[in-house]
C-alpha cells in the first residue's frame, strides 16, 4: 500500500464508517437505524471512490448493489413505526 497516495488511505475511514453503520442499523430505535442506513450510503460512496482509483470493478459493482439495498432500507425505516415487528416478511 502506497501511503503517499491519499486515496489509498480512504479505505480506512470507509471501513470505520461501514462498521459504525452496521452497529446503528442493528438498533431497535428508528432514529439510530436511519442514521445507520445513511452511514452505509456514505460508506458506499467512500468505497466506490477508493475502488475506482484501484480499478476494483467488482467492488464497485458490489457497492452499487449495496447502495440500492441501503436506500431501500432507509425508505422502509422512514415508513416504519418505532416498534419492532415479529413477522416483517416482504
Amino acid at each position: 500500500m502506497d501511503l503517499g497516495d491519499p486515496i489509498n488511505l480512504l479505505q480506512w475511514p470507509a471501513m470505520l464508517v461501514t462498521l459504525v453503520a452496521a452497529w446503528l442499523v442493528g438498533s431497535l430505535h428508528k432514529r439510530k437505524r436511519g442514521w445507520g442506513f445513511w452511514a452505509f450510503i456514505a460508506s458506499n460512496v467512500l468505497w466506490v471512490v477508493w475502488a475506482w482509483h484501484d480499478h476494483a470493478w467488482a467492488l464497485i459493482a458490489l457497492q452499487v448493489g449495496l447502495f440500492v439495498t441501503n436506500v431501500r432500507g432507509a425508505r422502509k425505516n422512514e415508513s416504519d413505526d418505532d416498534t419492532p415487528h415479529q413477522n416483517n416478511a416482504d
